[in-house]
């Protein structure tokens, strides 16, 4: 099964059988779902819907069916093409839109696309207004408009530089520092929009740009998802053009990573740990981050005399706890940044300038930033699901196993240990079950996550 439908958005690969996968017919069906709950949802007689889309291959296709669907019922769409999931986020309210729909995938492969779902704030809807446009598409209970009631398209191709524009005029961004500093940074934008608005934002900052990968073909160069055994291309560019760093996003560019000027992996959990440093440092406030993040963040917002709290995953609820909490930058381990000041998403392009304004201001170089971190290191691995598999039993089996430890269950089951941790939980976004660990080496940290995939497959009998 390779349809999802979560808190995430509907995902799928393309092709095959509707309702097995993300086809034309499960595309229209979910739109339809989305804008005739947006339409009982705001109560208003005429609607504007956003949408965006990154460069993969069914990027097109998809979003002429969603934005032929909207239309249908009556919405009008702002089409902003090739663009990217924070952009589309900010256009929502600059353009006092009504909703917003992303199409993209993030970081799975090539043969996937999604449909990413938004309220008239540029923010993910919660848990329950999914489940109420879910219960819509199951029920396909749609009704289109007459013809003269049919909504219009308006192309905006705009919304790229007025993101970084807005990036710019942030309070903590200050291009002529960053200018002064002549940074040299090697950019992979994996062949989608990121090669389009990073290099764009970094030169009016005055960045020399090493391009790889910033063609938007959709062409995939290597696996989209920041981790570092896809990432061996720019480590090895950084070192040969003597780089200051290396910059990685995903393809819809909501995740950031940096490569060390040693060509060596900042580590993606460290990406919100040194922007939440700068921003602490000038900014008396509190951070979020989930589960399955680093613990260093807790540690750097105590540093600077912060309170740190974690939520569980998914962006909507670490913006959901930012907001009880009043935290002045948030997001989550996987390299995205949240910072209210500019918009309640993961932004790579605020990510990046927060990260240059820190380098600036502190000097040395990259990998001497990181080794002033406190050193925890993470294994992530997972387990494929199968249709025999109850993870329900599985996580309640674990949970009775290490229930004397300190445990969460607001998602998944996590455990606490002294010196390390492990979190266990099915994804929201692929058909596995995501296994985390963390500890003080990555021996431990990878022996922590055999050990227990050990126990799971124990009780499992597989």
């Amino acid at each position: 099964m390779t349809l999802i439908k979560s808190i995430s958005g509907i995902r799928g690969t393309i092709g095959g059988e509707p309702g097995d996968n993300l086809t034309p017919l499960d595309a229209v069906k979910f739109a339809a779902a989305y804008g005739t709950w947006l339409k009982e949802y705001s109560k208003k007689d005429k609607l504007t819907v956003v949408i965006g889309r990154d460069a993969r291959l069914s990027g097109e296709m998809v979003q002429n069916l969603v934005a032929s669907t909207l239309i249908g019922l009556g919405i009008d769409v702002v089409d902003l093409g090739l663009s990217t999931t924070p952009t589309v986020e900010i256009a929502v309210p600059m353009e006092k839109a009504d909703g917003g729909i992303i199409l993209t995938a993030s970081h799975n492969p090539k043969q996937w696309n999604a449909l990413k779902l938004l309220n008239e704030k540029g923010e993910f809807l919660d848990a329950a207004q999914g489940a109420v446009i879910l219960e819509l598409a199951e029920k396909e209970n749609f009704t289109f408009a007459e013809v003269d009631d049919l909504g219009t398209t308006t192309h905006n191709d705009k919304y790229i530089d007025i993101h970084i524009d807005e990036v710019l005029n942030l309070s903590l961004i200050d291009a002529d520092t960053i200018r002064a500093a002549k940074f040299k940074v090697v950019v992979d934008g994996v062949n989608s929009t990121g090669g389009i608005a990073i290099p764009k934002l970094l030169k009016k900052l005055g960045v020399e740009v090493v391009e790889l990968y910033c063609d938007p073909t959709g062409h995939f160069p290597h696996n989209p998802e920041p981790l570092k055994e896809h990432l061996t291309d720019i480590c090895d560019l950084v070192v040969k053009e003597k780089a200051d760093f290396g910059l990685v996003v995903d393809p819809d560019v909501d995740r950031l990573a940096f490569i060390s000027n040693d060509g060596e992996m900042f580590g993606e959990e460290y990406t919100l740990v040194a922007c939440a440093d700068y921003v602490l440092g000038k900014t008396k406030g509190n951070t979020v981050s989930n589960l399955s993040s680093s613990r260093a963040l807790r540690d750097i917002s105590l540093k600077h005399g912060g309170t740190y709290e974690a939520a569980a995953v998914g962006e909507v609820n670490v913006v959901t706890k930012m907001k009880a909490n009043n935290a002045i930058i948030g997001g989550e381990g996987n390299g995205g940044i949240i910072y209210p000041e500019s918009h309640y998403g993961r932004d790579s392009l605020v990510g990046s300038a927060l990260f240059l304004m820190l380098m600036a201001e502190r000097g040395g170089t990259v990998a001497e930033l990181r080794a002033s971190y406190p050193s925890y290191y993470m294994s992530k691995k997972k387990i494929q699901l199968t249709p025999e598999l109850d993870v329900d039993a599985l996580l309640t089996a674990m949970y009775d196993k290490y229930k004397h430890e300190e445990v969460s269950t607001i998602d998944g089951v996590k455990i606490d240990f002294s010196e390390n941790w492990v979190h266990l939980r099915k994804s929201n976004t692929e058909p596995i079950i995501r296994i985390y660990t963390e500890a003080k080496s990555q021996v431990e940290a990878d022996g922590l996550a055999d050990s227990i995939i050990g126990e799971i497959k124990e009780i499992a009998g597989i």
